[in-house]
């Protein structure tokens, strides 16, 4: 689960980490009395959507103008007109696609006088699953590009559970950033911050870029963004509440509702498979075989027919989809109780694309016979491989 900058600025408050002030605004009669409230005399205008790039953006709407998603103001009057300018408007990032986010949020800032831009990022390594540090003094950039550049400025290092952070590693950090002096303090005390706070929240991701250098000297934490392992927000009923669901894909908000794996893709090919490995082999073949998966799926070990029926409409419900592929290997997951899904859910909706599905395992002969006497037409599939080409083909030709 992602949250907002201005959200995730003062959770790493109440840490302790140094943060401007600021203030959201959601309405645009209350942006010059939120402007009024700091004392300037610059301000910052930062349009919040969940997406990274803002700076480099650009709005759809020609009247929001072209100058991206964060913006400097001089005045509160001009703070308050650029924000203005953003809400209710779509702001399109290299992240969003072309579609793009709408800005329901603008977070006003303090300004910061900035002598240096580095970067910071907190994250779980799935090679050594230990939680990571990784800084560049290449603030302000991607850091999949630096990577790609200059790898040789990146420093990345696993922190050992049994210890937890000790000084010694933000030493580490402060020494391959450059700092000097009370930097190097400010900076051994604010990875400690940011550790606590990410084991404490369960967080899957901490980045900051830009951690910036002020030109007194002092360490500030310029822009944030979290993401938190949604399989722990049952203990974190706090940052549950900070979800914003505007933000979020409307067919993946609907699974979550009966825990359903979905991720929406760009592709042409609804699947709907048990398993996530199985879900991933499927999707590749269908690349294989010439085409795009429209989603990845998995409907889980144990799933009942109402689950697979939901499941089904939310595929029907992307407009991208041209074709379906319904691959289920029956473990757990019996096949009959898929097929009886299936055929609930196409009685409902509708079935307005090619449709094929492949059954094997537990009451696979059930599941078949559910099918075959349901009189929807079905394309039958022997295996992955006749299934992936089969579905191929009908949507291609």
């Amino acid at each position: 689960m992602n949250i907002h900058e201005y959200q995730a600025k003062a959770l790493l408050r109440e840490y302790g980490a140094p943060v401007s002030d600021g203030r959201v605004v959601t309405k645009a009669d209350e942006a010059k009395s939120k402007a009024g409230e700091m004392d300037g005399p610059l301000w910052v205008v930062k349009a919040q959507i969940h997406a990274g790039g803002r700076g480099k953006g650009s709005f759809k709407e020609e009247s929001a103008g072209d100058k991206g998603g964060v913006r400097l103001a001089k005045s509160v009057e001009e703070a308050a007109d650029e924000a203005k300018k953003m809400l209710g408007r779509t702001l399109v990032t290299h992240q969003t696609g072309p579609a793009g986010k709408q800005v329901n949020r603008v977070y006003l800032e303090d300004g910061s006088d900035i002598e240096r831009e580095l970067y910071l990022a907190l994250l779980v390594d799935r090679v050594t699953s230990r939680v990571s540090f990784v800084c560049s003094t290449e603030g302000g950039m991607d850091i999949e590009e630096v990577a790609a550049s200059t790898p040789e400025k990146i420093l990345s290092f696993s922190v050992d559970p049994a210890t937890g952070y000790q000084p010694f590693h933000g030493r580490r950090i402060a020494f391959s950033l450059g700092l000097e002096g009370q930097q190097i303090k400010q900076c051994v005390k604010l990875m400690g911050q940011l550790y606590q706070a990410f084991i404490e929240k369960d967080m899957e991701m901490l980045e900051i870029n830009p951690l910036i250098v002020m030109t007194d000297g002092n360490l500030k934490v310029l822009d944030a963004k979290l993401s938190f392992d949604s399989n722990a927000l049952y203990r974190q009923p706090d940052i549950a509440n900070l979800r914003d669901e505007t933000e979020e894909d409307p067919k993946e908000l609907e699974a979550s509702k009966y825990d359903l794996n979905y991720i929406a893709l760009d592709g042409e090919i609804g699947c709907m498979v048990n398993g996530a490995g199985l879900a991933m082999a499927t999707m590749d073949i269908i690349k294989l075989y010439g085409a795009e998966p429209a989603n990845f799926l998995d409907v889980g070990g144990g799933a009942t027919k109402e689950k697979v029926t939901e499941a089904f409409k939310i595929i029907t419900s992307d407009d991208n989809v041209k074709g379906i592929l319904v691959n289920i290997f029956g473990g757990i997951m019996r096949c009959d109780v898929i097929a009886e899904g299936v055929v609930a859910a196409v009685k409902e909706v509708g079935l307005q694309v090619p449709l094929v599905v492949r059954l094997e395992g537990t009451n696979v002969e059930k599941g078949k016979e559910i099918i075959n006497t349901s009189g929807l037409n079905v394309i039958a599939a022997d295996n992955l491989s006749d299934g992936a080409e089969k579905i191929v083909k009908a949507v291609k030709g």
